[in-house]
């Protein structure tokens, strides 16, 4: 029976995305859990997978059109299995007629046939020749960068952030995308090749300057910043966040480290945020009121414990989930996080990577951070902002020695919890990170 897959949802936020390629076309054999399409969001170009097996029989959007989220993009099928009608999206659109897979060429004929009243239509991306970005509809002006003088050319958003971090002109880039539109491999290829770029130049210094100046710069925020700012706007406006720092005395822990590092090769060792994203999960056990959200007037304790971790990419951060993280090892732990931070920081985040998290992590640890506190990430009821390790002078049993010690806050929404289940559950995972064997039996 046919299958109709949708664009995902990969986000609180995310209203819709740009489909960016077909990976597989009509009358090609797909696999479930196959590459069907790339798609781009405010965050990254994600790899869409198929849900089902068998033969493509439909492509209902067109490369470079946004659709927004659960919208149907494809159906998925037995070969020469008949579907109901189905209204094509743009011309050269793939169909279904008759239990026959073909190809309509004909733009006028797609727009004649009767459109199903189940079937939502996705609308493509408008052509524009004018060359004053005010002039486009404004839902089109994402689409544009500005180049020399007047001129513009179309490229996606995350085309023109990479653009813009590597200080390259778009207008020495040929785009490979739909209508010639600039995406993100364009750049990444005109970049490996080692070509320069010509850039305006600065403005020369004047011939009397007795100090050292500079112009004001307006810096277009990038759609991923946006993103962020709007999903924490909202966090901090509507959440009443309470917060609780404890000490945890991380000798144990750094001594346990060593030793399991060192029968490990180099790209599997295990890190210190390994350790405490496996005691988060188990302390969350036992206090799943943190491990929830809330819904009215209902708090949802999540039957799973999968927890986020915050990795910096370019233009911002992203949080990767580890599901059942308190059922892992910490090998299990650390090589997952390695492979999905990885497909973070290069833009090709799967959906699983970003989807499903209900509690989140914080580390600045790698900063010499000694103390910060974390906004929530919606809908979720708690996250911890985890500083870093140091040496430092202790005072234990009335002597004075060198120990470790690090500091956490925990973040948590009032309406939800209160401080003294707060101060318990980082009770709960002192006794983790300070007994670290715990964690392994």
């Amino acid at each position: 029976m046919a299958e109709t897959i949708s664009m995902p949802k990969l986000g609180f936020d995310m209203a819709e995305g740009l489909l960016v390629r077909w990976v597989k076309q009509v009358g090609e054999t797909i696999n479930k859990g196959d590459v069907l399409a790339e798609i781009e969001t405010d965050k990254a170009t994600v790899e869409v997978e198929s849900s089902a097996s068998g033969v493509v029989l439909q492509l209902i959007a067109d490369q470079g059109t946004m659709v927004p989220v659960n919208a149907p993009i494809a159906i998925v099928g037995m070969a020469g299995e008949v579907i109901s009608d189905q209204s094509s999206v743009g011309s050269g659109q793939s169909k279904v007629e008759s239990g026959v897979l073909s190809v309509s060429k004909d733009q006028k004929s797609a727009e004649e046939k009767p459109v199903a009243q189940t079937q939502p239509t996705v609308a493509p991306v408008q052509q524009t020749s004018s060359p004053v970005e005010s002039a486009l509809p404004k839902e089109h002006r994402d689409d544009v960068s500005a180049v020399e003088g007047s001129a513009f050319v179309r490229a996606s958003p995350l085309a023109k952030k990479i653009a813009r971090e590597n200080k390259v002109d778009l207008s020495h880039i040929q785009g490979s995308g739909p209508n010639g539109r600039i995406v993100r491999r364009d750049i990444e290829s005109a970049l490996a090749s080692g070509q320069t770029f010509d850039v305006r130049p600065s403005t020369p210094p004047t011939q009397h300057a007795t100090r050292n100046t500079h112009d004001d710069q307006v810096i277009q925020t990038t759609k991923l910043r946006q993103a962020i700012g709007r999903r924490l706007v909202e966090s901090k406006a509507t959440i009443p966040h309470f917060y609780v720092t404890h000490e945890f005395k991380m000798d144990a822990l750094m001594d346990m480290r060593k030793q399991v590092n060192a029968y490990l090769p180099d790209n599997e060792k295990v890190s210190v945020n390994d350790f405490i994203l496996k005691g988060v999960a188990l302390s969350l056990r036992q206090f799943p009121n943190l491990n929830a959200t809330i819904k009215g007037n209902e708090v949802i304790q999540f039957g799973h414990v999968n927890v986020g971790v915050a990795v910096t990419v370019p233009g911002g951060l992203m949080t990767v989930v580890v599901k059942d993280t308190d059922q892992k090892t910490l090998r299990h732990i650390s090589g997952e996080v390695k492979i999905m931070a990885a497909r973070a920081r290069e833009g090709k985040v799967k959906p699983d990577d970003i989807d499903g998290s209900t509690f989140s992590t914080s580390n600045l640890g790698m900063y010499d951070v000694e103390d910060f506190i974390a906004i929530i990430n919606p809908p979720e009821a708690g996250i911890l902002a985890i500083s870093s390790a140091r040496e430092m002078p202790v005072v234990e049993n009335g002597e004075l020695k060198v120990g470790w010690r690090m500091k956490a806050t925990i973040s948590v929404d009032h309406r939800v919890s209160d401080g003294a289940e707060a101060a318990q559950f980082m009770q709960a995972l002192a006794g983790f990170l300070e007994n670290p064997v715990r964690m392994l039996v």
